[in-house]
């Protein structure tokens, strides 16, 4: 029981897993080798370690690429708006780009729900699945 609720306290092998998939999705240095051992010395089947570690990698890998794609968008603005001063000879950046560079060519970003302003449709799922089919959500 927890001291401070009086609620019952998370089994060992869901706090392991918990703290593994943090871990993985976080890049910690350490990699959740402790909470490996932990959860093969509880009895965890393989394969819902090899589940845990599969949907963690795939929220770090989803977020790497909306991070990525966002850095990229904020470059290729940054670039644009630079081209065109330059061009125009004005502070302002030009709608169009008078070097012939295309100022549309950094596309907004369009994520899923799992970080990202988009919504869900309804009936869809809040986020992708992972490449072997684990929802992550």
């Amino acid at each position: 029981m927890s001291e401070t609720d009086n609620q019952p306290a998370l089994h060992g092998a869901i706090v392991s897993m918990v703290s593994l998939a943090a871990g993985i999705a976080s890049n910690h240095p350490r990699m959740g080798l402790c909470q490996l051992e932990r959860l093969v010395g509880l009895s965890v089947p393989r394969h819902q370690i090899d589940a845990v570690i599969e949907i963690a990698r795939h929220i770090r890998d989803e977020a790497r690429e909306q991070l990525d794609s966002r850095f990229d968008e904020a470059w290729h603005e940054l670039i644009a708006a630079s081209t065109s001063a330059a061009c125009s000879g004005s502070e302002e950046p030009a709608s169009g780009d008078c070097c012939g560079a295309d100022d549309t060519a950094a596309e907004a970003v369009q994520g899923d729900c799992c970080g990202s302003s988009t919504e869900p449709e309804e009936g869809e799922a809040c986020c992708t699945p992972t490449p072997g089919g684990q929802p992550c959500c």
